[in-house]
């Protein structure tokens, strides 16, 4: 594998900024020296007046393969990714089969070693009645177990409370939490058609799935955490409500009950409906001002723990029908670090708080080995902006469904190098397929 000279560059790592050079070989990082690097290199990435972060790890994604790959696929998403500096990332179980055994399960790990750009992770999905597949899981090769406790794509609701029990009392596995009540969202639902019959206003949504859809459902989760002791991680966090459940008294590393917020409720509130309609619908669904408010001083603080994407796509001609029929989900995973850059820009959030819960925090959370930081001997995911700015447009969109919600946002950074595993994957607009990623490693 070629060497690789970053000169000059000002590193965003472990809450400090400084300049520096970093000098990569055989796939890892093999120095990094504010004094300078003077040893020859395959190439050299002149980074004067840019920034130098570690690849960003997104603890959430849906690439829809297998089953639903005319809306995505492994190979086009990963590709999306690494041109937004996500190196790393985790995919969902709620695709078509349902990776719910241990032989699909590995059938998606094949794939994308055949076709990532990115480095990759699979959850092995729980339901109703898998509980021996379940454990059978690798703690040291799979992220997690996932449990949708509220129906999204793919109907996986497990809904049972004795099988609930039965997972978090069983595993030792970080269990990954999608938490709405799926009884209070059908009765909503009920109403709102009888009201409206098949013209319920996108506006609806965060009233269809409500703060008492989302607090019901993770205090349900969080108590039987507690009750068995589990190494419990809710997903998408959106009300001011649940945020009471977590606790920001003590270090990551020693929280077995953690948390995340996706970009997209940290950008959009309900007003946003008005312009956007099923554009921003996903689920859980994005809620109020107040609440959006509440997520930034809860991310701010640690309560929340990781910044992610819940990457979604959809076909955009499926987001033109009616509410009931248009699907929720987002795609977002090529904006997320500049989206954050952004806010950082407008004072939401410190760039070195943003780089910790996007780049350091997962890979503590989930305890991955050798990524998340710019160290000495660590896997060389890196990532180089440079102060240029960056128009979202559909002809710069990498996703299969070729469309954004943030279409016409211009951001202050553009994503000029991406390196996954010490290969330049991605360089001033253009690819590099020859090497694909690496399946991510956990110390536990």
């Amino acid at each position: 594998m070629a060497s690789i000279l970053i000169k000059n560059g000002e590193l965003i790592n472990e809450g400090q900024r400084f300049v520096a050079d970093i000098y990569v070989e055989n796939g890892r990082i093999a120095e990094i020296s504010k004094q300078g690097i003077s040893r020859s290199a395959d190439q050299v990435i002149e980074a004067q007046g840019m920034l130098v972060v570690p690849g960003l790890i997104d603890d959430q994604v849906h690439f829809r393969e297998p089953g639903y790959t005319h809306k995505a696929e492994i190979y086009t998403e990963a590709k999306a990714a690494v041109a937004g500096g996500v190196t790393s990332y985790m995919e969902m179980p709620n695709t078509v089969p349902q990776a719910v055994t241990q032989d699909l399960l590995e059938d998606k790990y094949q794939r994308a070693a055949e076709v990532s750009l990115a480095n990759y992770s699979f959850f092995m999905g729980g339901t109703n009645n898998n509980l021996e597949e379940i454990l059978k899981t690798n703690a040291e090769t799979v992220c997690g177990i996932k449990l949708f406790m509220g129906s999204s794509t793919g109907n996986m609701l497990v809904d049972s409370v004795d099988s609930l029990k039965a997972i978090f009392s069983s595993t030792q596995m970080l269990i990954a939490t999608h938490c709405e009540d799926e009884e209070i969202i059908r009765s909503n639902t009920a109403a709102f058609v009888a009201k409206y019959g098949e013209d319920i206003p996108m506006s609806a949504h965060p009233e269809i799935r409500n703060h008492e859809a989302c607090y019901k459902s993770s205090s349900l989760a969080v108590s039987l955490a507690k009750e068995y002791g589990s190494r419990l991680h809710i997903l998408h966090l959106t009300t001011a409500d649940e945020l009471q459940l977590f606790r920001n008294d003590i270090a990551l590393s020693e929280k077995k009950i953690t948390a995340e917020v996706c970009v997209h409720h940290l950008s959009f509130n309900s007003s946003d409906y008005e312009q956007l309609g099923s554009l921003i619908k996903c689920n859980p669904a994005i809620k109020s001002e107040n609440d959006r408010l509440a997520l930034w001083d809860a991310l701010n603080n640690d309560i929340l723990d990781v910044v992610a994407t819940d990457h979604a796509p959809h076909l955009w001609e499926e987001k033109e029908l009616k509410y009931l029929k248009a699907p929720s989900g987002l795609p977002l995973v090529q904006h997320s670090l500049q989206l954050m850059l952004q806010h950082a820009k407008e004072g939401r959030i410190s760039p070195e708080k943003a780089i910790e819960k996007m780049c350091h925090a997962p890979a503590e959370l989930f305890r991955i080995v050798d990524r998340g930081y710019l160290r000495e001997g660590y896997w060389a995911d890196i990532v180089v902006l440079s102060p240029k700015p960056h128009r979202v447009e559909k002809s710069n969109i990498h996703y299969k469904c070729a469309w954004s919600p943030l279409e016409g946002r211009t951001f202050d950074h553009s994503i000029e190098h991406t390196l996954v595993s010490g290969h330049l994957a991605y360089s001033e607009g253009r690819f590099n397929e020859s090497k694909k990623g690496e399946r991510l490693r956990f110390g536990r």
